[in-house]
This record gives C-alpha cells, structure tokens and sequence, in this order.
C-alpha cells in the first residue's frame, strides 16, 4: 500500500501547476498551468510542464481536477488535454473558463467537461476526490481531498482565509476540522506567503481604496489588473456604478473572462447599458468612463503598455487621467513594470500603484493562516507547495514551529517522487519533469541549443561566410567566388571596412590551407572558416559572433 505524490509543476518555482498522485493503477492529476517566460528564455511565448510522464501512464489517468481559474493553474490544459484526452472536473466557473481556453486552440470534446459541487465526492479509480471551497482572488476556488486505500490527502490550491468574501463564500474551516479528527495522513499547503508573518487582509480592503480614488479622478480612469481577478473586476464596477461611470473592457484576455463570468452568474452589472464597446469611448467625456485592461505586469503586447507609448488603436492615455495598477509585481517584472509607470509619467497621468494604497493586497496566506489550516487538519506528514525553495523552507519553519519534525516535511523539486505508506513517507526515485516551451505554432521544438543560439545572436549578432568553390573529376579545387561576408548584429560594415577584408583575408587562407589537401571534407573545410574568424574577430573585437559558413558547389 503505497500512495506516490509526484510534482510535475509549481514546486520550486511559481508557476504551471502539476501534481500527481498515484496509487496502483489510478492516477488523478491537479492542474495543469502556464508559466510566463523570463528574460532568458528569448522568443518563448510560454512555458508548461514536461507531461511525458503522464503520457506513457494515460490509460492509468482517471481525471485532472483543477482547482481554480487562474493561468498558473490552467494555462497549461489546452496543451496538455488533447495528448491525454481524459476527464477534466471542477466548479462552474473554472470550467466555463478552461472551455473557452481550450476553444482557442480547437477545442476538445465536451462530455470530458465534469462539473463538480464542493462537498460531493467524485470516484476516481481507488481515489475519493473531494472538493472543499477556499478564498483565494477569484470565485469558485476549491482544494482536494483525496481518500485512497492509504489514507487521506489534502492538497489546500491557493488559498487565503478571508472572513468577509466578495461572494459570501467563507473557506470550508469546518470541513478540514472534521478530517482532521478523522485522520490526515498528508497536507500539501500553499507556500507562496510562508515568508510573510500575521495574515492577509480582505479583498474588501481593496473596495474602498479603489472608491476613493476614483472619487478623486477627474479624467478617464484606467486601471489594470490580472484578468482573472473577477472579484477585483467586480469591486470596479460596482465602484464606477456608484460615480456614475461608464466601463469599457480592453484586452483579449480580460474581454474572455468578463464575459464568461458573467454568463454563468459570476459577475454582476448593476445596469444593462454599464459596459460600452471600446469602439464607442470617444462618445462619452472622460470623467465618465472607467477602463478595465490588462498589461499589470508591464507585458510589451499588452493592452496598457500599448496605451502608455501611443501605440493603442482606440484608447490612448491623457494628461490628467489616473491609471491604477491593481496587483503586485511577478518576480522578473519589476522593470518591464517601471518602464510602463514611466511612460505614464511623461503623459502626465497620475499612477496608483500597491505602494501608494491598498489597491492590491494578496490572494494568498500568510503564516497565521497557514497555522490554522494546519492545527485543522493536524497531518502526519506536512509538504510545502506552490512557492519556491525559500517558500517551502519557510512553510518548514512554520510546521516545525507547531512541534513537527524536519523528517516530516519534504522540500521536494519538481520530479520528486514522495512515497507514503500508513506508516511512514520516503523520497523515491526522480521521474522525468521540467519545462516545454511553447514558442508560436511549436510546441517543445526549441530547446537549450537553440536558447543557446538565441542567446548568443541576441549578444553578438552573427556573421554570414558564402565561398564558391569548384570541385569535381578533372577540375582543380579552387576559390571561384568570395569569401563574400553578411553581418547582422555584429557591426556595421560600411564603417568597418578594415575588419571586414581582414576576415575576408582570414577566411581565404583557411580555405586554401584545406583546398591543398589530397582529399578535404565539406564539414572540414566549414569548421576551419568558423575557427579561423572565431579567433579573428575575437582577437580584433573581443566580441564571439555566430560564424555561419556557406560552401557552394560550383
């Protein structure tokens, strides 16, 4: 009797949730999410767990339970279905939007959409999953019980306790108390805010602020947020509704979650006519208008950021329009941030950021809260999720702070394999994991070498070498075109006439060197052009292009 808890995404790091729990030969997966490329990753649009594991076990897979509708947690889904092809379960709302992801690119069939209830059990091979609703920063967020011949698990998601809900949805306290007096073999526990001490303050905190400061605009009021922040989108509105504020919704990610919401219940317009296309702005003054958008995070091809250097179709910022940036900085962002708030600045627009109010304020828990959770459902084992090394590290402070032992609970990295019996847990062996980058159309196609490439295009540019060589029975080797040299990145060759005939020259002596061989190989005669101009241009520039040798035939 051995149940296999397996990270394939979200430990180590923030970002494209995967975990799998395995028990013979059921397996159930939770989440399956995205993470945004930082600025190593040159050209990748988005990153997503390495699934081969999961794909050579498919016929073992009884579901993917998703916990909520954030992008870390289903970004991944559209990716990651139509190769296992098995049913997806959660709550309304997250549902409504991973069908509409998974629709962009072309969809999956729909009786493997499975809407569940918090507090109904789901049969899943020889696990009992149970969801449980949390509060975290966006409705119908729910963790996992799962009951299997070994005993209980508890995956928490993301949560925060949050006594005052937008929605009037309390965390199910009472629920993790009445497992906890039946037993918990095992908690896995949101990290994200291990490090923070007290807890985390209401969404309804956020409310008010963002009344108040829009009682003080006196122009058009944008504000930015993460698009799946539907409580934080709902506050706005109700907001505006009371300031007698039109709402226009830009950007494409935004536009999809507002009008999945609102289509199944989840957010509510105080009045028909509230909304108005983005198309019809210039139709109303701007101390009537509120802007909803994306772009919190500074992202070149965001809608604000596109707003903020002029290059928008249909909303442009003005002087004395007041734009809030309702969330906090994911880390790696902070410049791309600091480059949009500048911008603004320099249009003469007053910027609202987390520092100047409480415009933002956490969807996770701190230590106080992750205590309670824990004196709840009073676990054998404890296993920091959802956070980083420091994370886990802190949430291990915690739970040894609450007379746990270090042995109890596992930093685990992504692959690893925590084996629990009844009795006891174990690091088993690695499995395969890691990151897929999706760059365009092609999925997993680039990889380290072409990153490599990228990186050192991206540094020093390259060089293009085209030799026209003869070569055939009865024809002498000889030079019968070039060496001609292309440069892209590396200098400007009108100006470097001197370096440019010094490669030429360079370039020629290796070839002939290779051309007084009896017999001389293509690969042979490329890797001499490359080492000869490698040393060259790194003696004269101390700069290492890419050298592309290019030998025709003639």
């Amino acid at each position: 009797m051995k149940l296999n808890i397996i990270p394939l995404g979200g430990t180590g790091e923030i970002g494209k949730n995967l975990l799998v729990f395995e028990y013979e030969d059921s397996i159930v997966v939770i989440d399956g999410g995205v993470k945004f490329p930082d600025d190593e990753l040159l050209g990748i649009d988005l990153v997503i767990p390495d699934i081969s594991y999961l794909e050579k076990r498919k016929d073992k897979i009884k579901g993917i339970f998703v916990t909520h509708g954030h992008e870390d947690h289903i970004g991944g889904l559209p990716f990651i279905l139509p190769r296992l092809n098995v049913p997806v379960y959660a709550t309304k709302l997250t549902i409504g939007l991973v069908r509409a992801k998974v629709q962009e690119r072309g969809g999956y069939p729909d009786s493997l959409f499975r809407v569940l209830e918090p507090g109904k059990p789901v049969q899943a091979g020889e696990f009992e999953v149970e969801a449980f609703r949390v509060t975290h920063s966006i409705p119908d967020a729910v963790g996992y019980s799962l009951l299997s011949p070994v005993g209980r698990v508890i995956y928490t998601g993301d949560f925060k306790v949050d006594y005052t809900p937008i929605d009037g949805h309390e965390m199910d306290l009472s629920k993790l108390a009445e497992w906890g007096q039946e037993g918990v073999l095992a908690l896995l526990c949101d990290s994200t805010n291990a490090e923070r001490p007290g807890m985390t303050m209401s969404e309804r905190v956020v409310g008010k602020t963002l009344r108040d400061w829009f009682a003080r605009a006196e122009g058009k009021i944008i504000m930015a947020t993460f698009a799946s922040n539907v409580h934080r989108i709902q506050q706005a509105i109700d907001a505006a509704m009371e300031l007698k504020r039109k709402v226009c919704v830009v950007g494409r990610s935004m536009e999809q979650v507002v009008r999945t919401a609102h289509e199944l219940g989840y957010l509510h317009l105080p009045a028909e006519d509230m909304l108005v296309d983005v198309g019809e702005i210039n139709n109303f003054s701007h101390s009537r208008l509120l802007v909803l958008t994306t772009g919190s995070q500074g992202e070149p091809f965001a809608a604000l950021t596109r707003m903020a250097t002029g290059n928008h179709r249909q909303v442009n910022v003005a002087p004395g329009d007041t734009v809030i940036i309702s969330a906090t900085p994911v880390p790696g962002n902070e410049k791309l941030i600091g480059r949009t708030i500048n911008h603004l600045y320099q249009i003469g627009a007053e910027v609202v950021t987390k520092d100047m109010g409480l415009v933002h304020v956490s969807g996770h828990a701190c230590q106080e809260e992750i205590k309670l959770v824990i004196r709840l459902t009073r676990p054998k084992f404890l296993i920091p999720h959802h956070g980083e090394v420091r994370h886990q590290v802190a949430l291990r402070k915690i739970g040894q702070s609450l007379g746990y032992e270090e042995k109890q609970i596992p930093i685990t990295q992504l692959g690893t394999r925590v084996v629990i019996t009844p009795e006891k847990m174990e690091i088993g062996d690695r499995v395969e994991a890691g990151s897929v980058y999706v760059d365009g159309l092609g999925i997993g196609d680039v990889g380290q070498i072409v990153l490599r490439d990228r990186k050192q295009l991206s540094k020093d540019g390259v060089v293009v070498v085209v030799v026209g060589l003869t070569r055939g029975k009865g024809v002498p080797h000889s030079i019968v075109s070039g060496p001609d040299i292309i440069s892209r990145g590396f200098t400007f060759m009108k100006e470097a006439n001197d370096l440019i005939e010094g490669a030429k020259n360079n370039a020629t002596v290796a070839i002939e060197v290779q051309l007084k061989q009896e017999s001389w190989e293509w690969g042979v005669m490329r890797a001499a052009i490359h080492e000869s101009l490698s040393n060259y241009f790194w003696d004269k520039t101390r700069r290492r292009p890419m050298i592309l040798p290019v030998l025709l035939q003639v």
